[in-house]
This record gives C-alpha cells, sequence and structure tokens, in this order.
C-alpha cells in the first residue's frame, strides 16, 4: 500500500470511527422523557410477564441483542421478517438458533407500549430490544444498570450481510479477538460478554465435534459423558442445553467456575480458559462476582453503541418491530 493511499485509509477508518462516536454520543439516558416517560417501566412489565412464563427469554434476549448489534449495528435489523423480496438477516444461517422467545418479548413490549396513547410509534424497536435485554437480566438476579436511549430502527435487513460478522463457536481467540475490536470492544469486554452464556441454551449440533468421533481433551470426562447422553448420535437437531448446567436459571459468575473445571459447553467458551492470555481474566471472574458484574455492564454499554442509528436519514422509528414501515 502506497503512502497516499496508506494515509487516505487511516483518514476514511479515523472518519468512520469519528462519525460511530457522534451517534453514540447522541444517546442518553433520558431521551423519551419527553413523549413517553414511563417507557422502562411499561416495558418492564411487558418483559417480566414474559419471564415469568418462560426463563427461555433471558438467554434469548441476550443472544438476540448480541446478534443485532454485531450486524449493521444495534438497530433492530435483526427483527424483520423475510419477504418474497428479500431475506432478512433473522433467516440467515447464523441465526436460525436465536430463539423465538426473545422475538416475542420485543413484540409484546413493542403492544404495550402502544398500548399508551403519548407513547404509540413514539419508541424504537431497537430501544425495546435494549431495555428488555437490561430487563431479563436483572430479572434472572444479574446486574441492573442504566441503558443508554435514542437508537433508530435500521432501514435495511438481508441475510447476505451476516457471514462474517458472527464468530462460529470454533473460532481461535485471536479471530474472536479482532471480531470484537472490529466493533469497537476489547478483549476483556468480549469474555464479559461471553459470560451472558450463563443463562443461554445451545443447540447439539453447535458442540457434537467435540463429543464424536473422540472427546475433546479440553472437556471434563464427566461433563462429556452426560452431554453424550443428552446428545446420541442423530439426536433432534432442535435439543438445546443450558450453557451453564450448574445454575442455568442465574445470572451469575458460574459460567467462569465452570470453565476451570472443563465444563465449558462451547469450544469458544473452553478457549478462554486454555488459552493463557485470557486465562487470568475467569480466573478473577470465578473468584469474584462483583467484578464480573462490573466488566459485564460495561461491556454490554459498549456494545449497545455499536453501529447506532441517530440521524433521519439511517433510520426511524417502525411501527411494526418485524416489516419497514
Amino acid at each position: 500500500m502506497g503512502v497516499r493511499r496508506g494515509m487516505r485509509f487511516v483518514l476514511l477508518v479515523a472518519a468512520l470511527a469519528a462519525s460511530a462516536t457522534v451517534c453514540a454520543a447522541q444517546l442518553r439516558r433520558n431521551h423519551y422523557a419527553g413523549v413517553c416517560p414511563d417507557v422502562e417501566s411499561i416495558v418492564r412489565g411487558a418483559v417480566t410477564k414474559k419471564f415469568q412464563q418462560t426463563f427461555i427469554t433471558v438467554g434469548a434476549l441476550v443472544h438476540l441483542y448480541f446478534h443485532d448489534c454485531f450486524v449493521e449495528g444495534c438497530d433492530a435489523s435483526v427483527l424483520i421478517a423475510s419477504t418474497a423480496n428479500n431475506t432478512a438477516e433473522k433467516d440467515a444461517t447464523a441465526n436460525l438458533s436465536l430463539a423465538g422467545d426473545g422475538f416475542d418479548t420485543v413484540i409484546k413490549a413493542k403492544a404495550a407500549l402502544d398500548a399508551v396513547p403519548r407513547c404509540r410509534n413514539q419508541v424504537s424497536c431497537a430501544d425495546i430490544l435494549t431495555m428488555a435485554t437490561r430487563d431479563a437480566i436483572a430479572l434472572a438476579g444479574g446486574p441492573a444498570y442504566a441503558v443508554e436511549l435514542g437508537r433508530l430502527d435500521g432501514l435495511s435487513s438481508t441475510a447476505a450481510s451476516v457471514p462474517g460478522k458472527l464468530a462460529p463457536p470454533t473460532s481461535s481467540l485471536d479471530k474472536l479477538t479482532a471480531l470484537f475490536a472490529s466493533n469497537g470492544l476489547s478483549q476483556t469486554d468480549m469474555i464479559a460478554l461471553s459470560g451472558g452464556h450463563t443463562v443461554g441454551l445451545a443447540h447439539c449440533s453447535t458442540f457434537a465435534s467435540r463429543l464424536r468421533p473422540t472427546v475433546d481433551p479440553t472437556l471434563s470426562p464427566k461433563f462429556a459423558a452426560q452431554l453424550q447422553s443428552w446428545c446420541p448420535p442423530n439426536v433432534d437437531a432442535r435439543t438445546a442445553v443450558p450453557m451453564d448446567t450448574v445454575t442455568p436459571r442465574a445470572f451469575d459468575n458460574q459460567y467462569f467456575k465452570n470453565l476451570q473445571t472443563g465444563m465449558g459447553l462451547l469450544s469458544s467458551d473452553q478457549l478462554f480458559y486454555t488459552d493463557p492470555r485470557s486465562r487470568p481474566t475467569v480466573d478473577a471472574w470465578a473468584k469474584s462476582e462483583a467484578a464480573f458484574d462490573q466488566a459485564f455492564v460495561t461491556a454490554i454499554i459498549k456494545m449497545g453503541r455499536v453501529g447506532v442509528k441517530t440521524d433521519a436519514s439511517q433510520g426511524n422509528i417502525r411501527h411494526n418491530c418485524a416489516a419497514f414501515n
């Protein structure tokens, strides 16, 4: 790369980063105070009702939020339904594992807001997903934190935009770190956000290669035997197991304790402990839930700023979260 071309590339990257920073700076906690002051309590009520119906809601929302933010930014593009003319993000191969309960929670929260005249079509689906994820985490015993609001809903959603944006569970630490860095997130942020797997589910197919034809040596033999019984050969593709089998219904630091004993479900989870570069972080958070909570809140707030749209030329507030206006 020539000097002039290299300088142009650096300037372009700097300009894009500055643009993203400006958009993120326009987010604020009281964004809806003038149009829908009770927005957070209304969303929390809808999430609480869904949570009481099924605990899957928690992991489903955390998973959905991550997949939304890493593809085209936190703009609710993952919520768009496919049409005859467009295969949307949600139908990309990497998104087929997203649980329907996450989508349903956002739809229910949107309906609850629209039932209040002054709030109808005033709150973006992207912000609803952000608030709902925060509320579900708190309901599962995780940290409570204030959310920044003011995102607009994206104007594009295509399955073709997904490949390369979401790392498969077989990814190396270097590949994962590079992916998160491309979204302005550090390796520490990445490990903290992965701690959200403490309330997640994973289909047997995502870790089958760790069980057969030979067992991954980084797996605890006892845990491997348990997984083999849950996921026998030719198991139904829809079968899923908790990513944290010790405290599957609690948002806590058990995920990191599991890694210390060879009970990380995905190879991309377990490598945080097997790799000496990330092991100290795992050990620190296995020892201190408070330290993990603090790191997780920092990381998820940072993730919520990724690729946000705040200008009318970039997005709008959808009347239906699953369809463009």
